[in-house]
């Protein structure tokens, strides 16, 4: 498949993602209204959102549209060295999920009307703390421009969770410090 690259990302839907990303409040909601808007601005089947937990090794989910809680739910997401963004640090674009031997459920995306996916790692600074994943529904040939505009929307969603996540433990030493008595404040 030789087809010319089709533009999904254009400058007032990317504004607006970014806008989102860069002014709410609540992370929760944050999550919920990015992996919706990602699916509703640039005609795509799904998203996910998928941070890494250091101490279990393996990704959960934190937000995801457009994708069904039997597909989201079909096993564990350890990281797989061969081709996880997470491991490479760049973004993976899978272009027949039916067909390609790095797609561990093939059958269950071929269910879920999944025929393409792209894979993008969540950066803060230089470290990579997820991912996300954007699904078609339809052969899809990517524009370079939209891939690297999915990685920048991506690395500033990684800085806001990092900071959210500076925050609450600021938050949580702010209350411990509270119940100290004063004496002991004294020189802080």
């Amino acid at each position: 498949m030789n087809e010319k690259p089709v533009r999904r990302i254009h400058l007032q839907e990317f504004k607006a993602i970014s806008r989102a990303i860069i002014t709410y409040e609540d992370l929760n909601m944050l999550l919920n209204h990015t992996v919706e808007g990602v699916c509703r601005a640039f005609q795509v089947k799904g998203c996910s959102i998928m941070l890494f937990d250091d101490r279990e090794k393996e990704f959960f989910r934190v937000s995801s549209h457009g994708i069904s809680d039997e597909y989201l739910g079909k096993g564990p997401l350890p990281v797989d060295k061969k081709y996880c963004s997470f491991v490479t640090g760049e973004p993976i674009f899978i272009e027949d999920m039916q067909n390609d031997p790095r797609v561990k459920y093939p059958e269950a995306a071929d269910k879920e009307g999944l025929v393409s996916m792209l894979s993008v790692p969540i950066k803060c600074r230089e470290r990579i703390i997820g991912i996300i994943r954007i699904y078609n529904n339809e052969s899809w040939t990517l524009d370079e421009d939209d891939v690297d505009s999915f990685c920048l929307l991506a690395e500033q969603l990684g800085c806001v969770i990092e900071n959210n996540g500076l925050k609450n433990f600021l938050d949580q030493v702010k209350i411990s410090l509270g119940s100290l008595p004063l004496r002991m404040l004294e020189g802080l």
